[in-house]
């Protein structure tokens, strides 16, 4: 989280001249969506907020912050739940656009918005009546859940490779967003010469082939918009799974933190004691 977390700090510079910066180094076509009006609202606030929060989230658990520095902690936490909650207002203002903005992928954002928020709001509820174990597991999920977009980036990356090698998918984009791409109506003219009259297109849409590996960038953000919605839904599943996976593998931190929390309880002389879901 944290080595992606920094490789992706230059996106902050969302509209830079810079290589590093989000409109260069995006995917083919994405920044023709993104450059203007909601989208460029929906993109800023994403990114302005989900890149500090990844960088800030690692400090929840590390043992001694937790242990030594609780005040660090707590509002550590309150400022990461802050900044995804407006992350993810951000992200379903793009998901129309994000890779096509096919329905695969405007229903794996939202799912992944929905199981994020619920997370966090049950790690709150449960931190709130001392039930420290559950807010751990809650936390923990929230967490997983939001790695998902990492582990998606693979997976998508290998798809792309793998459809490149079967040369045989493809997806349609817009002329003017290919001109945009290109920046010449040349280039345009001269691949898809069907957009330089309006009656050979059906709404302005023509067809590109989804290749990774052709050095057309229309052709390379194709590929990865193909596979982007598969590779969401396949880590979602994966993140889902393995969190369970590690919450069933550490059982004598869950009984330890039910215990803690039992005691404080007691101490707070709250009248409900044991476990909450």
């Amino acid at each position: 989280m944290m080595g992606f977390t920094l490789a992706r700090l230059p996106y902050l510079n969302i509209a830079g001249t810079a290589a590093t910066s989000f409109a260069n180094s995006s995917s083919p076509g994405e920044w023709y969506w993104y450059n203007a009006g909601v989208y460029r609202i929906g993109i800023t606030l994403h990114l302005g907020t989900i890149l500090p929060a990844g960088f800030l989230m690692v400090w929840q658990f590390v043992p001694v912050i937790r242990y030594k520095l609780l005040i660090f902690h707590r509002i550590n936490g309150y400022v990461i739940i802050l900044l995804v909650f407006i992350s993810n207002v951000g992200a379903l203002m793009i998901c129309r656009r994000s890779f096509g903005g096919t329905l695969e992928t405007q229903a794996g954002v939202g799912t992944l918005v929905i199981i994020t928020t619920t997370s966090i709001c049950l790690a709150y509820y449960n931190i709130k009546c001392l039930q420290i174990d559950q807010h751990r597991a809650w936390m923990l999920r929230a967490m997983f859940y939001l790695g998902t977009i990492i582990t998606m980036r693979l997976i998508m990356i290998i798809s792309a490779l793998i459809i490149t090698r079967l040369g045989s998918y493809y997806t349609t984009r817009s002329c003017d967003e290919i001109a945009f791409i290109y920046d010449s109506n040349d280039s345009v003219k001269e691949f898809y010469p069907q957009c330089s009259s309006p009656n050979s297109t059906v709404d302005g849409l023509v067809v590109v082939h989804a290749s990774f590996a052709s050095g057309r960038p229309e052709q390379i953000g194709a590929s990865l918009g193909v596979s982007f919605g598969m590779a969401l839904w396949l880590a979602i599943l994966m993140h889902l799974v393995g969190v369970e996976v590690y919450l069933a593998l550490t059982p004598r931190e869950s009984n330890r933190l039910r215990q803690v929390s039992y005691e404080r309880q007691m101490e707070r002389g709250l009248r409900t004691r044991g476990v909450r879901a």
